[in-house]
């Protein structure tokens, strides 16, 4: 196999979007797997209980919450998956997979240089205050951006 054919899909850099961000090396096809995001396994109490990922901004999160009600926790143990970032118009998707394992997928073609982005559908517990939900605005500059981060109001009743 050639070298080309093992290199990642994607290189970790700095982001107009928001802090490092991954991008794609080539083109992507609809479909493929990019990477798995990786970390530590626990419940949310016991991730919550950990220090902050960034001591500076207490709502930065790299929490995964698996359908089991477990977490992946990028922040200890993760890999570059946790450099994609958000997106209202996401070119990528995470999937479950079996024994609660996600993976990165390409929704479309993306081209060499795209920014991977998917919509994180943040979940907030707890009061949300204006100062969480300022940290919590979206900087995706998307046509369709919805302003936020959370999960669209509704989206747990079509679930």
């Amino acid at each position: 196999m050639s070298a080309a054919k093992n290199k990642r899909p994607y290189v970790v850099r700095l982001s107009p979007t928001h802090g490092r961000g991954a991008f794609a090396t080539r083109t992507i096809r609809k479909g493929a797997r990019i990477v798995e995001y990786r970390g530590t396994r626990s419940t949310y109490d016991e991730a919550c209980e950990r220090p902050d990922s960034d001591p500076s901004d207490p709502f930065h999160t790299l929490l995964f919450e698996l359908s089991d009600g477990t977490v992946i926790d990028a922040g200890r143990k993760g890999n570059a998956a946790r450099f994609i970032n958000h997106s209202c118009s996401p070119n990528c998707e995470p999937l479950e997979h079996a024994k609660y394992r996600v993976f990165i997928h390409a929704k479309r073609t993306i081209r060499p240089g795209e920014e991977l982005c998917y919509d994180y559908q943040l979940v907030f517990h707890g009061r949300l205050s204006k100062r969480a939900r300022k940290a919590m605005q979206c900087r995706c500059g998307s046509p369709r951006c919805r302003g936020s981060m959370l999960e669209p109001e509704g989206a747990k009743s079509m679930r």
